[in-house]
């Protein structure tokens, strides 16, 4: 699926960009739109909104466990993606989880964190996650930015925290502008952020996160527990405090 080179990259830099990675970006944007105007529906897939930044309006922050509920997004995680993350792990890939985060005008960035430190490592020694840019990844909308080589020294803050943000010397951070379609593979230990969105358009990715098949099937059992810890929105307890940090 995925050529020497690039799979050399990944392994070396922590992240791959694979542009035109899926060529129908067209049909992603409408299955993904189809995702946001699902009603809120419990024990279905979760949604999270936020309030904006220009008004203080509800807006759609992300969607997570949407796969069982959609057959072209299924077919995508557990098809061609699956497949270049077999291609980069050296073994099969299994679906860990899937999100979808949107970023609309108005809405916050990401903090610079590394996956791992949303205690993944409770669930296998290694993840990796495969974005598809559904919108473009401009510098004025919030592109993913990475700091290249650093999956390489583990863990490096701590659990449940921004990573601070005078770790690496200024310009460490390499900013990934995307067209849609294009895709990014990067490690769960590679540092990544994103800043908020000042633009007039929306910036949707789509995340999907695999785990080794040696490790196990552990999608059900995570989002069993992530669904009690930090529900989405329809299902929270009225007057309960809820927070995730990264």
């Amino acid at each position: 699926m995925l050529t020497p080179e690039q799979i050399e990259t990944y392994h070396r830099d922590g992240f791959v960009y694979i542009p035109g990675f899926f060529k129908n970006p067209d049909q992603l944007q409408s299955w993904v739109t189809e995702i946001s105007e699902q009603p809120e529906t419990p024990g279905q897939q979760m949604m999270y909104f936020e309030k904006s930044l220009k008004d203080g309006s509800r807006l759609l922050n992300r969607v997570e466990n949407f796969v069982p509920y959609h057959a072209g997004l299924e077919e995508l995680a557990t098809g061609a993606l699956a497949e270049a993350a077999s291609d980069l792990f050296g073994e099969k890939a299994v679906l860990f989880k899937d999100k979808i985060n949107f970023k609309f005008p108005g809405s916050d960035g990401f903090k610079a964190h590394q996956d791992v430190q949303a205690k993944w490592d409770r669930w296998g020694a290694l993840h990796m996650t495969a974005m598809v840019a559904v919108d473009a990844a401009t510098p004025e909308n919030g592109p993913l930015e990475f700091v290249a080589g650093k999956h390489k020294e583990g863990l490096l803050g701590p659990m449940d925290e921004p990573l601070a943000d005078d770790l690496f010397p200024p310009g460490s951070y390499q900013s990934l502008p995307c067209n849609p379609g294009d895709a990014v593979f990067f490690d769960s230990y590679a540092p990544h952020r994103s800043g908020p969105n000042h633009s007039s358009k929306s910036r949707r990715l789509l995340y999907i996160s695999y785990n080794k098949a040696s490790e196990g099937d552990i999608r059900e059992q995570y989002y069993r527990e992530k669904r009690a810890a930090f529900p989405p929105d329809i299902e929270r307890e009225s007057g309960k405090e809820y927070v995730f940090k990264v």
